[in-house]
């Protein structure tokens, strides 16, 4: 524990401060706002990668399921004809896996800082070349406090969860035949996305009405970043697919 504070926590709550003190207007919801964004774009390469690894296992997944038509109930087969298909490819699916994995522990870090940041003793905690304000304003704008729950705040975070889900959906491969093995299971797997489309915002509504408005205002602002950055990571990997046609 006193690790994950030592190089996680701390850091990122003086970098907090640090932006509370020099963004004018003394107003911490900016400076969670511009928080959030130097972590998303320190972290950028990874989540690029991670995206890129999702788009090309979707664009595999026709190949996959006439793979799984062709081997049937031979489970032997079919892995080893998975793995050739990965290797000719060049693809590996754990990719789109690892680099969230790496990041996690940097956003529970964040995620505790808002938790706990607004806490006037958690201050004891910046570095001597770090100037403590004494308090920090948790008003945003004006008229949100962002120390108490906010149900705009969740509502916006609902919507643009929607917005992201909706666009990872679009980047589906080219529906399979009708009748054949792959069309049953892309069916079934179109209505879980269906689901998941409706489903995601609605938790996120539920739990953003119960958090503080601090970690709203993130949970909006990190998803506000990975729509801009799905669309730019997609628009790229398109480009470059046309380029090789």
């Amino acid at each position: 524990m006193n690790i994950f504070n030592t190089y996680l926590f701390q850091p990122i709550f003086n970098l907090l401060i640090f932006l509370y003190n020099v963004i004018p207007g003394a107003d911490v919801g900016f400076s969670i706002i511009a928080l959030t964004v130097i972590i998303k774009l320190a972290l950028w390469p990874l989540m690029s990668s991670s995206l890129k690894s999702q788009k090309a296992m979707q664009t595999l997944q026709p190949k996959l399921d006439a793979l799984k038509v062709e081997h049937g109930d031979n489970k032997e087969a079919l892995s080893k004809a998975m793995m050739t298909l990965y290797q000719e490819e060049k693809v590996n699916p754990l990719a789109s896996c690892l680099p969230i994995l790496i990041q996690l522990p940097v956003l529970i870090a964040l995620y505790q800082v808002l938790l706990h940041g607004f806490d006037g003793s958690t201050l004891n905690q910046l570095y001597s070349f770090i100037h403590n304000p004494g308090h920090i304003n948790t008003i945003f704008l004006g008229i949100i406090d962002l120390g108490k729950a906010n149900i705009f705040l969740a509502v916006l975070a609902g919507a643009l969860q929607f917005v992201q889900t909706r666009m990872l959906m679009q980047q589906q491969p080219p529906k399979q035949v009708k009748g054949t093995e792959g069309a049953k299971d892309e069916s079934m797997l179109a209505s879980m996305n269906k689901s998941m489309m409706i489903f995601m915002p609605i938790v996120t509504i539920v739990i953003g009405i119960k958090l503080p408005g601090g970690l709203t205002l993130y949970w909006v602002t990190v998803t506000a970043f990975s729509i801009a950055q799905q669309w730019w990571v997609f628009k790229q990997k398109k480009a470059a697919e046309i380029a090789k046609i």
